[in-house]
């Protein structure tokens, strides 16, 4: 099976930029920056409560905890939420009402919680209007790992962000291209 394509930052502010132009816009381009800077799984960024990321008083939270049903493999783990991230949830925090702590945080057309697979249709659907068709709803994620590792961040830490219980696994989300290679050598 193919991995989904990692972005570059051109391309996300390509898929950025053409979210503005859609019926939700804040919705879903916040949607887009919890995958490349919380690195969520599509289903987990589905299941997400405006309790989850919102305190009593309306204030973003710099961390919270995703429940084991909220995961992939039944396991809870904390989740850091960047400046980049809070700014834009404190933008999208401004048309909500926060009175409800379950409501779902990004909703459907129907009014509640998007199915994961729905969520899934939403990142390909945005992603093939900007001419990205290798990009998936896993992009977001395998670029936040990439990313991060191309920073300088362990294998370990970067297993624990993604909430992976091998290293080995968060190993094959690092993308290697032709220009880091070219810039590792550079380094002798």
């Amino acid at each position: 099976m193919r991995q989904a394509q990692t972005l570059n930052e051109a391309q996300l502010r390509r898929v950025i930029q053409y979210c503005r132009s859609r019926r939700h816009p804040t919705r879903d381009q916040t949607i887009i920056l919890f995958s490349f800077y919380a690195g969520l799984r599509a289903k987990e960024i589905a299941a997400l409560k405006r309790g989850d990321v919102f305190d009593d008083a309306g204030n973003t939270r710099t961390q919270f905890t995703l429940s084991a049903e909220q995961s992939k493999g039944g396991k809870t783990r904390t989740v850091y939420l960047n400046q980049r991230l809070r700014r834009a949830l404190a933008d999208y925090a401004a048309g909500l009402n926060l009175s409800d702590p379950n409501r779902a945080l990004f909703e459907s057309q129907k009014g509640g919680h998007f199915s994961g697979n729905t969520m899934c249709q939403l990142f390909l659907d945005i992603y093939k209007a900007v001419g990205l068709k290798d990009a998936s709803s896993h992009s977001g994620r395998r670029t936040y790992i990439t990313r991060l590792a191309n920073k300088g961040v362990g294998v370990r830490l970067l297993a624990a962000l993604a909430g992976h219980s091998h290293i080995s696994t968060t190993q094959r989300y690092i993308d290697v291209n032709s220009e880091q290679l070219s810039e590792a050598v550079e380094l002798l």
